[in-house]
């Protein structure tokens, strides 16, 4: 009661008064506000929709055809256990898990390097004549999927997700969201070339309902188009695909038949090509129900896979609080505090563990597209993606069902990553804003970093056979740190941010007046909080078993709410991304 009493007076402060579509934009961005059911269940599926685009790419670029209906069944099962526990003890915010770059380029590694063929050149280097057939490549994943999940649970246990992140300023912030969304760009335009005009009808739509359409629908403040824009252009580009496909006019391809140049490639695929129409249409003999038991083998813990998810966990924890924060810029949140970055990474590991042992080939950390569905859509509630997590577990224990989500053509696949991936970016510049862009320190620091990040990560798998030490293990993990982009930006963007020379205002901060704390403006114009926000709250039962004697050390105590803080708030300007001059700031 004491805290409640203290915010209230901490909370008023002088401020303008908001105009109604102010006022309705703050509504629809408030993630314990819940739509109405109908399309608060239409905004799940629509969530849903962008995670099996996440799928597509990764688990097929995996799993041989026979097997990929059950392992994407069985993914998105876990996905929806993951998601569940995020939005109700991990980070709280509306995110969605997914696997997702971060262990595919390890888990390529992996696979070349049990081969001997550089699979991880995706297509773009000399394959190897004779290559030799993977001896576990299912364990190997697995077991590099749960040293993933131990490394992001040890990150959050420990506390330096949150601790890192708290030195994350404006420009280690900007050039990591930008690289998240550039380092997507091969992938997804490999999708679209599929079919590029059913990808431009795609991505057509999504523009038209997510930006245009909406002014001449008055059906709300935000109109039903707007908020559906990626469901209903699926829905519709899928449908003219399909009666194209039954024409014979569209003939679709595999994702493996795009990324191999071989048909015996190391990709764990099978002989037989599937026809296109099973792009589009169910299979039949795929079981209608099939719940994810325990694997009958333990995931193989070998050294190239310790070193592979030792690679694929740094980078997740490096790509995971990064999307926290896009997500609660997106929806003008106050910035997420370091219990809250360390419980959501909690959960990353323990999705991961989970998975691992379950028989999945792939970790689980936060969906970069599915966070960007909020800046789309304009709507963030907490409730649509535990809505999607419980459908997530309904189509995770029905591989007929998963089947309908792999059967959207990859192109559509393709035009919804790229539209999404793109917001990432977007908001990656927006903190650009808050430092001084003609500052020649922070020109070189923005340009070098950018640049270094994709440009080496590309030499690298260009030349896949520069990295011989000698011991397998080691050169898996080099070769996957060395070609995950976002491992690079990361760890460049924090060294020159904090090696450089340069003044408070140059680097976007400025020093408070009373608590002499250095705050970052990008922080200020939405809301500076140093004590738990009632978004990153967990429930009362977490925190009553969060309180007790056991849980107040060490690794739990990272997870921990701190004691009660001053809190200084700032009114954000909600329709410009520029600082509002007259708005009034709380002295903490």
């Amino acid at each position: 009661m004491v805290r409640t009493d203290r915010c209230k007076k901490l909370f008023t402060c002088k401020e303008k008064p908001l105009d109604p579509e102010k006022l309705g934009r703050m509504e629809s961005l408030d993630v314990d506000r819940s739509p109405s059911l109908l399309l608060n269940i239409a905004l799940a599926l629509q969530h849903v929709l962008v995670l099996s685009s996440v799928c597509a790419m990764v688990v097929s670029a995996l799993i041989q055809e026979v097997d990929k209906d059950r392992i994407v069944a069985h993914v998105l099962f876990y996905s929806g256990i993951s998601t569940l526990l995020q939005s109700w003890i991990g980070s709280r915010l509306p995110l969605i898990q997914a696997p997702s770059l971060d262990f595919l380029i390890p888990a390529l590694a992996l696979l070349s390097a049990q081969s001997g063929t550089p699979v991880a050149c995706r297509g773009q280097c000399i394959e190897a004549e004779e290559p030799v057939a993977p001896a576990h490549p299912i364990r190997e994943l697995r077991g590099m999927t749960l040293v993933s999940g131990i490394v992001q649970l040890a990150m959050g246990l420990t506390g330096l997700s949150g601790f890192a992140l708290g030195r994350c300023r404006p420009l280690v912030l900007a050039p990591v969201l930008c690289i998240l969304g550039f380092s997507i760009y091969r992938e997804a335009a490999l999708l679209c070339s599929d079919h590029w005009g059913m990808a431009a009808l795609a991505v057509v739509l999504l523009v038209l309902l997510s930006q245009h359409l909406h002014v001449f629908l008055r059906l709300s403040v935000f109109s039903v188009s707007r908020r559906l824009s990626v469901l209903l252009s699926v829905m519709v580009s899928w449908a003219v695909c399909a009666a194209l496909v039954r024409w014979g006019h569209v003939h679709l391809n595999s994702v493996t038949q795009m990324l191999s140049t071989k048909r015996n490639a190391t990709f764990i695929q099978s002989t037989n090509s599937p026809h296109s129409s099973d792009f589009v249409f169910p299979n039949d003999s795929v079981p209608w129900l099939d719940f994810p038991l325990l694997a009958s083998a333990l995931p193989l813990l070998s050294g190239n896979s310790i070193a592979a998810g030792v690679a694929g966990g740094l980078s997740a924890s490096i790509s995971s609080p990064a999307v926290y924060m896009m997500a609660a810029r997106l929806l003008k949140a106050p910035v997420p505090p370091a219990h809250a970055c360390n419980r959501g990474l909690c959960v990353d590991g323990i999705g991961s563990v989970i998975a691992g042992l379950m028989g999945a080939p792939v970790g689980l950390c936060s969906s970069v597209p599915n966070a960007c569905v909020i800046g789309l859509s304009q709507s963030g509630s907490r409730s649509t993606v535990q809505i999607a997590g419980v459908l997530l577990l309904i189509l995770g224990v029905s591989p007929q069902l998963a089947q309908m989500l792999c059967s959207v053509p990859l192109a559509i696949h393709g035009a919804v990553l790229s539209v999404t991936y793109a917001l990432a970016v977007a908001t990656g510049i927006t903190y650009f804003q808050h430092a001084d862009v003609d500052s020649g320190r922070n020109i070189f620091n923005i340009g070098f970093t950018m640049f270094m990040s994709l440009a080496l990560p590309r030499w690298f798998r260009l030349h896949y056979s520069f990295i011989q030490t000698g011991v397998a293990s080691v050169d898996v993990l080099l070769q996957s740190l060395l070609t995950l982009p976002v491992f690079f930006v990361g760890v460049l963007a924090f060294l020159l941010e904090h090696t450089v020379s340069g003044t408070l205002s140059e680097r976007g901060l400025m020093r408070h007046e009373g608590t002499k704390k250095i705050l970052s403006l990008a922080d200020q114009q939405q809301g500076y909080s140093l004590s738990p926000d009632s978004v990153y709250d967990p429930p009362p039962p977490v925190r009553k078993v969060l309180e007790l004697t056991g849980f107040r050390t060490v690794p739990f105590c990272a997870c921990r709410s701190p004691a009660v803080e001053d809190v200084l708030v700032t009114v954000p300007e909600m329709s410009s991304l520029l600082p509002d001059k007259d708005a009034g700031v709380g002295s903490g």
